[in-house]
C-alpha cells in the first residue's frame, strides 16, 4: 500500500467510525480506544512520510555528488590497444569484462556515441583493458584471451566488437566460430587460445586494475595526454554503465583545460 492509499483508507475508516451507531459498538469506551488507535496509526503514517523524504534528500545530494578524483593512479597505452589519434589530448581507458551485462549495456547504447564524437574525429585516444570477474563470468577470461589472439592477426577491435555483440556466446567453440566470422587464421587462433600463452596479459590487466581501484566493470579512466608519453596520469573515474551525458561531461571538461 502507497503512502497516498494509506492517507486515504485512514481518513475514510476515522469518518466512517465518527457516524457508525453506538449499536454497533460494544461500548463507548470501546470506540473511543479504537478512534485513539486509529489517531496513533495517523501519526505513523506522518512520521513515515517525514522519514522517506528525509531518505530522499540523502539520495539526492548522493546523486548530485561529484564522483571522487583517483588518486595516483598511473595507466600505461604501451603494448595494449587502443584506437583514435594517437596524439590526441584526452586520454579514455575502459577496463570492462565480455561477460558483464552492464559491461555489454555500455558497449550498445553509450560507445557508439562515445565513438562518433570524440574518437572518430580525433580527440581522445581510447584504450581497452581486460578485467574478467571470474567469481560471477567464467566464460570472461577465456574471452579476454581470444580478443588478443585476434590482436595477433590484426583484428583485434573486430573481436572485441563481436564479442560484446554476443555476450551469450563465449565458450571455446563459440570462440573459435566468432574467429571464423571473422576471416581469421582458425588454426593459428586456436593454438593460441588452447596455450593459454595470453592469460599472462589479462592477469596484468587485472592487476594494473585492481592497484587503479577498480572493483567492479565497467570502470574508465580518463587523463590529459603528455607529448611523446605511453603513461597517464588519471585525473577523472567513472563506474558503471553511466548514461552518455555523463561521460560528455568529463571529457569536455579535460578538452576545456586543453584550450
Amino acid at each position: 500500500m502507497t503512502i497516498t492509499s494509506l492517507r486515504i483508507f485512514l481518513g475514510s475508516l476515522l469518518l466512517a467510525l465518527s457516524s457508525t451507531p453506538a449499536s454497533f459498538a460494544q461500548s463507548n469506551e470501546e470506540l473511543k480506544a479504537l478512534r485513539k488507535e486509529m489517531e496513533a496509526l495517523k501519526e505513523g503514517q506522518i512520521a513515515i512520510e517525514k522519514d522517506l523524504e528525509a531518505i530522499k534528500d540523502f539520495l539526492r545530494g548522493r546523486q548530485a555528488a561529484p564522483p571522487p578524483e583517483p588518486q595516483d593512479v598511473v595507466l600505461s597505452f604501451k603494448d595494449h590497444p587502443f584506437k583514435g589519434d594517437k596524439n590526441a589530448k584526452v586520454a579514455f581507458i575502459e577496463f570492462s569484462d565480455y561477460q558483464c551485462p552492464f559491461c555489454a549495456r555500455y558497449f550498445r547504447e553509450t560507445l557508439p556515441q562515445i565513438e562518433k564524437d570524440y574518437i572518430q574525429t580525433g580527440k581522445i585516444k581510447y584504450g581497452f583493458r581486460h578485467f574478467p570477474i571470474e567469481s560471477i563470468h567464467p566464460e570472461a577470461f577465456k574471452a579476454s584471451e581470444a580478443a588478443n589472439c585476434a590482436a595477433d592477426q590484426g583484428k583485434y577491435w573486430e573481436m572485441h566488437d563481436r564479442l560484446f555483440a554476443h555476450p551469450d556466446a563465449l565458450g571455446l567453440k563459440d570462440l573459435s566460430e566468432h574467429a571464423q566470422a571473422l576471416k581469421i587464421d582458425l588454426p593459428s587462433f586456436q593454438q593460441c587460445l588452447e596455450s593459454g600463452k595470453k592469460a599472462t596479459e589479462v592477469r596484468k590487466d587485472i592487476a594494473d586494475g585492481m592497484k587503479a581501484g577498480v572493483r567492479g566493470t565497467p570502470t574508465f579512466f580518463l587523463a590529459l595526454v603528455e607529448p611523446n608519453e605511453s603513461k597517464i596520469k588519471a585525473l577523472r573515474m567513472i563506474t558503471g554503465a553511466q548514461p552518455y551525458s555523463s561521460f560528455k561531461e568529463a571529457i569536455d571538461s579535460l578538452l576545456s583545460a586543453q584550450k
